[in-house]
């Protein structure tokens, strides 16, 4: 498996970011992480790093709730960027919330490819990295 993926988190906790590079170090996925405490940082990153292919993600890994912009405003703006990306991004919501509303919002969003209820486990992510 090719370990030398771009990881994107989006997440305010910070336990929850550090349990998650703990669990990609652990599986050799630890190449490149990049932290993001909201959806305003991390879309900041993506528009920022348009035309540079080798910073910008191969995967996100994106929470609901968080403060300044959540997981769902990160996906409407994230909409409107994609066409101007040079690069396909697997984006994966991974929340606690089991809230069907929730769920049914994000499988209605075609640019996320699942729903993950946290804790995400190293075997999850093993099967997602080798898919990509």
């Amino acid at each position: 498996m090719n370990s030398n993926y771009n990881i994107c988190v989006i997440d305010d906790d910070d336990i929850y970011q550090f349990t998650i590079v703990k669990i990609l170090k652990s599986i050799d996925l630890d190449e490149k992480i990049s932290l993001f405490s909201d959806g305003e940082e991390a879309l900041e990153f993506l528009i920022d790093n348009l035309d540079n292919n080798e910073e910008l993600p191969d995967v996100i890994f994106l929470d609901i709730n968080m403060p300044i912009m959540d997981g769902f405003q990160f996906m409407e703006e994230y909409a409107r960027i994609k066409p101007k990306l040079n690069k396909k991004i697997t984006i994966y919501m991974v929340s606690s919330s089991v809230d069907p509303v929730d769920m049914e919002r994000a499988k209605n969003i075609t640019e996320i490819s699942d729903y993950i209820i946290k804790p995400i486990k190293a075997g999850q992510l093993q099967e997602i990295m080798a898919n990509l």
